[in-house]
């Protein structure tokens, strides 16, 4: 983990309330996607912990949803602006459990992480198939941007509007020859996912945070292994050790 000062590039509404925002800092403390980074903001007492969704030798790219106070002031800051980040928290997913076609599962705010797994995956040889789940079209993003990567994209949206109707796990009964499954989202797609995929996987949680870095221990939930911190010891947990 490292802490730094970080220089917005670009601030960006994607969809209804979702944002994208590129920072300008180092990065050197990531070392997997799936792991997030906790924003200071002026006026408010908790940091903001957010999921990487890209990132290079010099700049990070995060996507958040406005849902209160906190979100709504990022999306009001102009570029140039400067934010105090907490970055390479928590442990990621990881890539050598992947085989050689992963599912690569997104709900809503729970598609960031995969973007730049795939990545890392194709990097890697392999031949990800990426899953995005939304309510409605309108809340669509990243669809051409997982698409540029030369990836099969399966969009799906609970209302039928664009792609598979339903759920990401409809999407997933059509398929029967992946190898594994990586999944961020809402907790009741994930149990859902737990229940539906045949292969081992890896599921990405989110919890209300204190300090983002496991000295508080706000944020611990039971495993089969025993306790463990989200925000240390996740927010990725392997399917074999969850207990919902």
């Amino acid at each position: 983990m490292t802490q730094g000062i970080y220089t917005i590039l670009s601030n960006r509404c994607i969809a209804p309330n979702v944002y994208e925002m590129v920072l300008q800092g180092d990065t050197s403390a990531l070392r997997a996607p799936g792991q997030f980074v906790n924003i200071k903001l002026e006026g408010f007492f908790l940091r903001r912990p957010i999921s990487v969704c890209d990132y290079d030798a010099s700049t990070i790219t995060i996507i958040y949803k406005v849902v209160g106070k906190g979100t709504a002031y990022m999306a009001a800051l102009n570029t140039g602006a400067e934010l105090d980040v907490l970055v390479g928290l928590g442990n990621g997913f990881d890539t050598a459990k992947s085989g050689a076609q992963p599912l690569l599962i997104g709900g809503g705010a729970g598609v960031p992480p995969m973007y730049h797994l795939a990545k890392q995956l194709l990097a890697q040889g392999k031949q990800p198939i990426a899953i995005l789940g939304f309510n409605t079209a309108e809340e669509i993003f990243y669809q051409q941007e997982f698409e540029a990567l030369g990836i099969r994209t399966i969009v799906c949206t609970a209302d039928g509007s664009v792609g598979v109707r339903g759920f990401v796990t409809d999407a997933v009964a059509q398929l029967s020859d992946y190898t594994f499954y990586y999944a961020c989202g809402p907790e009741p797609m994930l149990k859902a996912l737990y229940n539906a995929c045949a292969s081992d996987g890896e599921l990405s949680f989110e919890e209300r945070m204190g300090c983002g870095f496991g000295a508080c221990m706000g944020c611990t939930c039971k495993t089969k292994y025993g306790n463990k911190r989200i925000c240390k010891d996740g927010p990725v947990l392997a399917k074999e050790e969850i207990i919902w």
